[in-house]
């Protein structure tokens, strides 16, 4: 773990620097590179450098791809500089200038639809890598839109639009028949009252108020209990999740071996198991930026990728999770910070349901 590595200050600084140095020109780090940015200050020469170096060699941070190269960092090395080096104390915050270029790229935006779509696409652009957005399960089935056609004395057809874009219709056998009327007036309440609500928080609320209002909304109450007792705000259970995905291309001019980028795009095309990468990694509970180095456990060619991700939320529910796919010499600080923003952004655009 790279969490119970102990560095001296001097270590922290050299194995700063020359990750810094690799995630800005993607080249090995010579130690006289990092001797001429310090110059003996800090009383560190280039003798104490090299011996440094090594010893960040021994701790399996730094790599030697041949003799004569420079050094590289490895995933371990990425994983403490995320944990240790990348910290509070040296994070800086989104410029007021990038703030403004998102908000003003998500504007006009009105459904949690849209902003997943656009949350990949933003980020595709800000990072330089992969784009992704899940929407949360629930989210896939939140309402869109609900109409009731009558096909026969007690025989109804409601066809439910979601937010996802799926169209679930189901036959209706009802015990009592309803008149065209009430169909259409069971379906405006609904449209109009529980729009963008997930259908488990639907069937919660209709519920309650069945209890509570039969006595104001009586002919209509009746109407929905019908409704709602065979099953017309049912979710479809086995529906594929939401998934958007931007940027691909941004992985071509990073990588030279062609056996290994068949390997990734192919991956990146398995959405399946994108979205089980997601789910496993970012946790819908937790109320900071996930970053993962290396994710060969989840998908084998992913080996020198990273996962940088969120959970994007409106109130308390879920709108799904906003992440970045990139290679390890990402830039970690603009992306986290990215993540971060546009996660919490999801927020500000929407208001949780009353």
């Amino acid at each position: 773990m790279s969490s119970d590595l102990r560095l001296s200050p001097r270590e922290r600084l050299v194995l700063t620097t020359m990750i810094e140095s690799y995630i800005a020109t993607g080249e090995p780090v010579a130690s006289q590179a990092i001797a001429r940015q310090f110059a003996n200050k800090d009383g560190m020469s280039p003798a104490t450098i090299r011996n440094v170096m090594a010893a960040l060699g021994d701790a399996g941070l730094v790599d030697q791809p041949h003799t004569s190269a420079g050094r590289i960092p490895t995933a371990r090395a990425f994983r403490f500089y995320v944990e240790h080096l990348n910290g509070p104390a040296r994070r800086t915050a989104l410029t007021q200038e990038r703030r403004d270029q998102i908000d003003d790229s998500f504007s006009g935006i009105s459904t949690s639809q849209q902003f997943l779509e656009r949350t990949s696409h933003v980020l595709a652009l800000i990072s330089c890598g992969v784009g992704v957005a899940l929407a949360a399960t629930q989210e896939s089935h939140a309402l869109e839109h609900i109409h009731f056609s009558r096909l026969a004395p007690g025989r109804v057809l409601a066809v439910m639009v979601t937010i996802g874009g799926a169209v679930l219709d189901r036959v209706l056998t009802l015990d009592h028949d309803l008149p065209a009327m009430e169909l259409e007036a069971s379906a405006r309440f609904l449209n109009e009252n529980f729009h963008g609500w997930p259908m488990e928080r639907i069937r919660v609320e209709i519920a309650r108020r069945l209890e509570t209002e039969r006595s104001e909304y009586d002919r209509l109450m009746r109407s929905l209990e019908e409704l709602y007792r065979k099953g017309a705000l049912a979710g479809e259970t086995n529906a594929t999740p939401v998934i958007f995905i931007e940027g691909v291309a941004n992985l071509l001019a990073g990588e030279a071996d062609r056996d290994r980028l068949r390997a990734m795009l192919t991956a990146l095309e398995a959405r399946e198991r994108l979205i089980e990468l997601l789910n496993a990694y970012v946790d819908a509970r937790q109320q900071t930026v996930r970053v993962v180095v290396g994710l060969e456990d989840s998908i084998p060619a992913m080996q020198n990728f990273v996962l940088i991700g969120a959970p994007a939320r409106f109130g308390s529910e879920q709108v799904g999770t906003v992440a970045v796919i990139g290679p390890t010499r990402i830039q970690y600080q603009e992306t986290m910070n990215a993540v971060s923003y546009i996660a919490q952004l999801s927020d500000r655009l929407f208001q949780p349901p009353q």
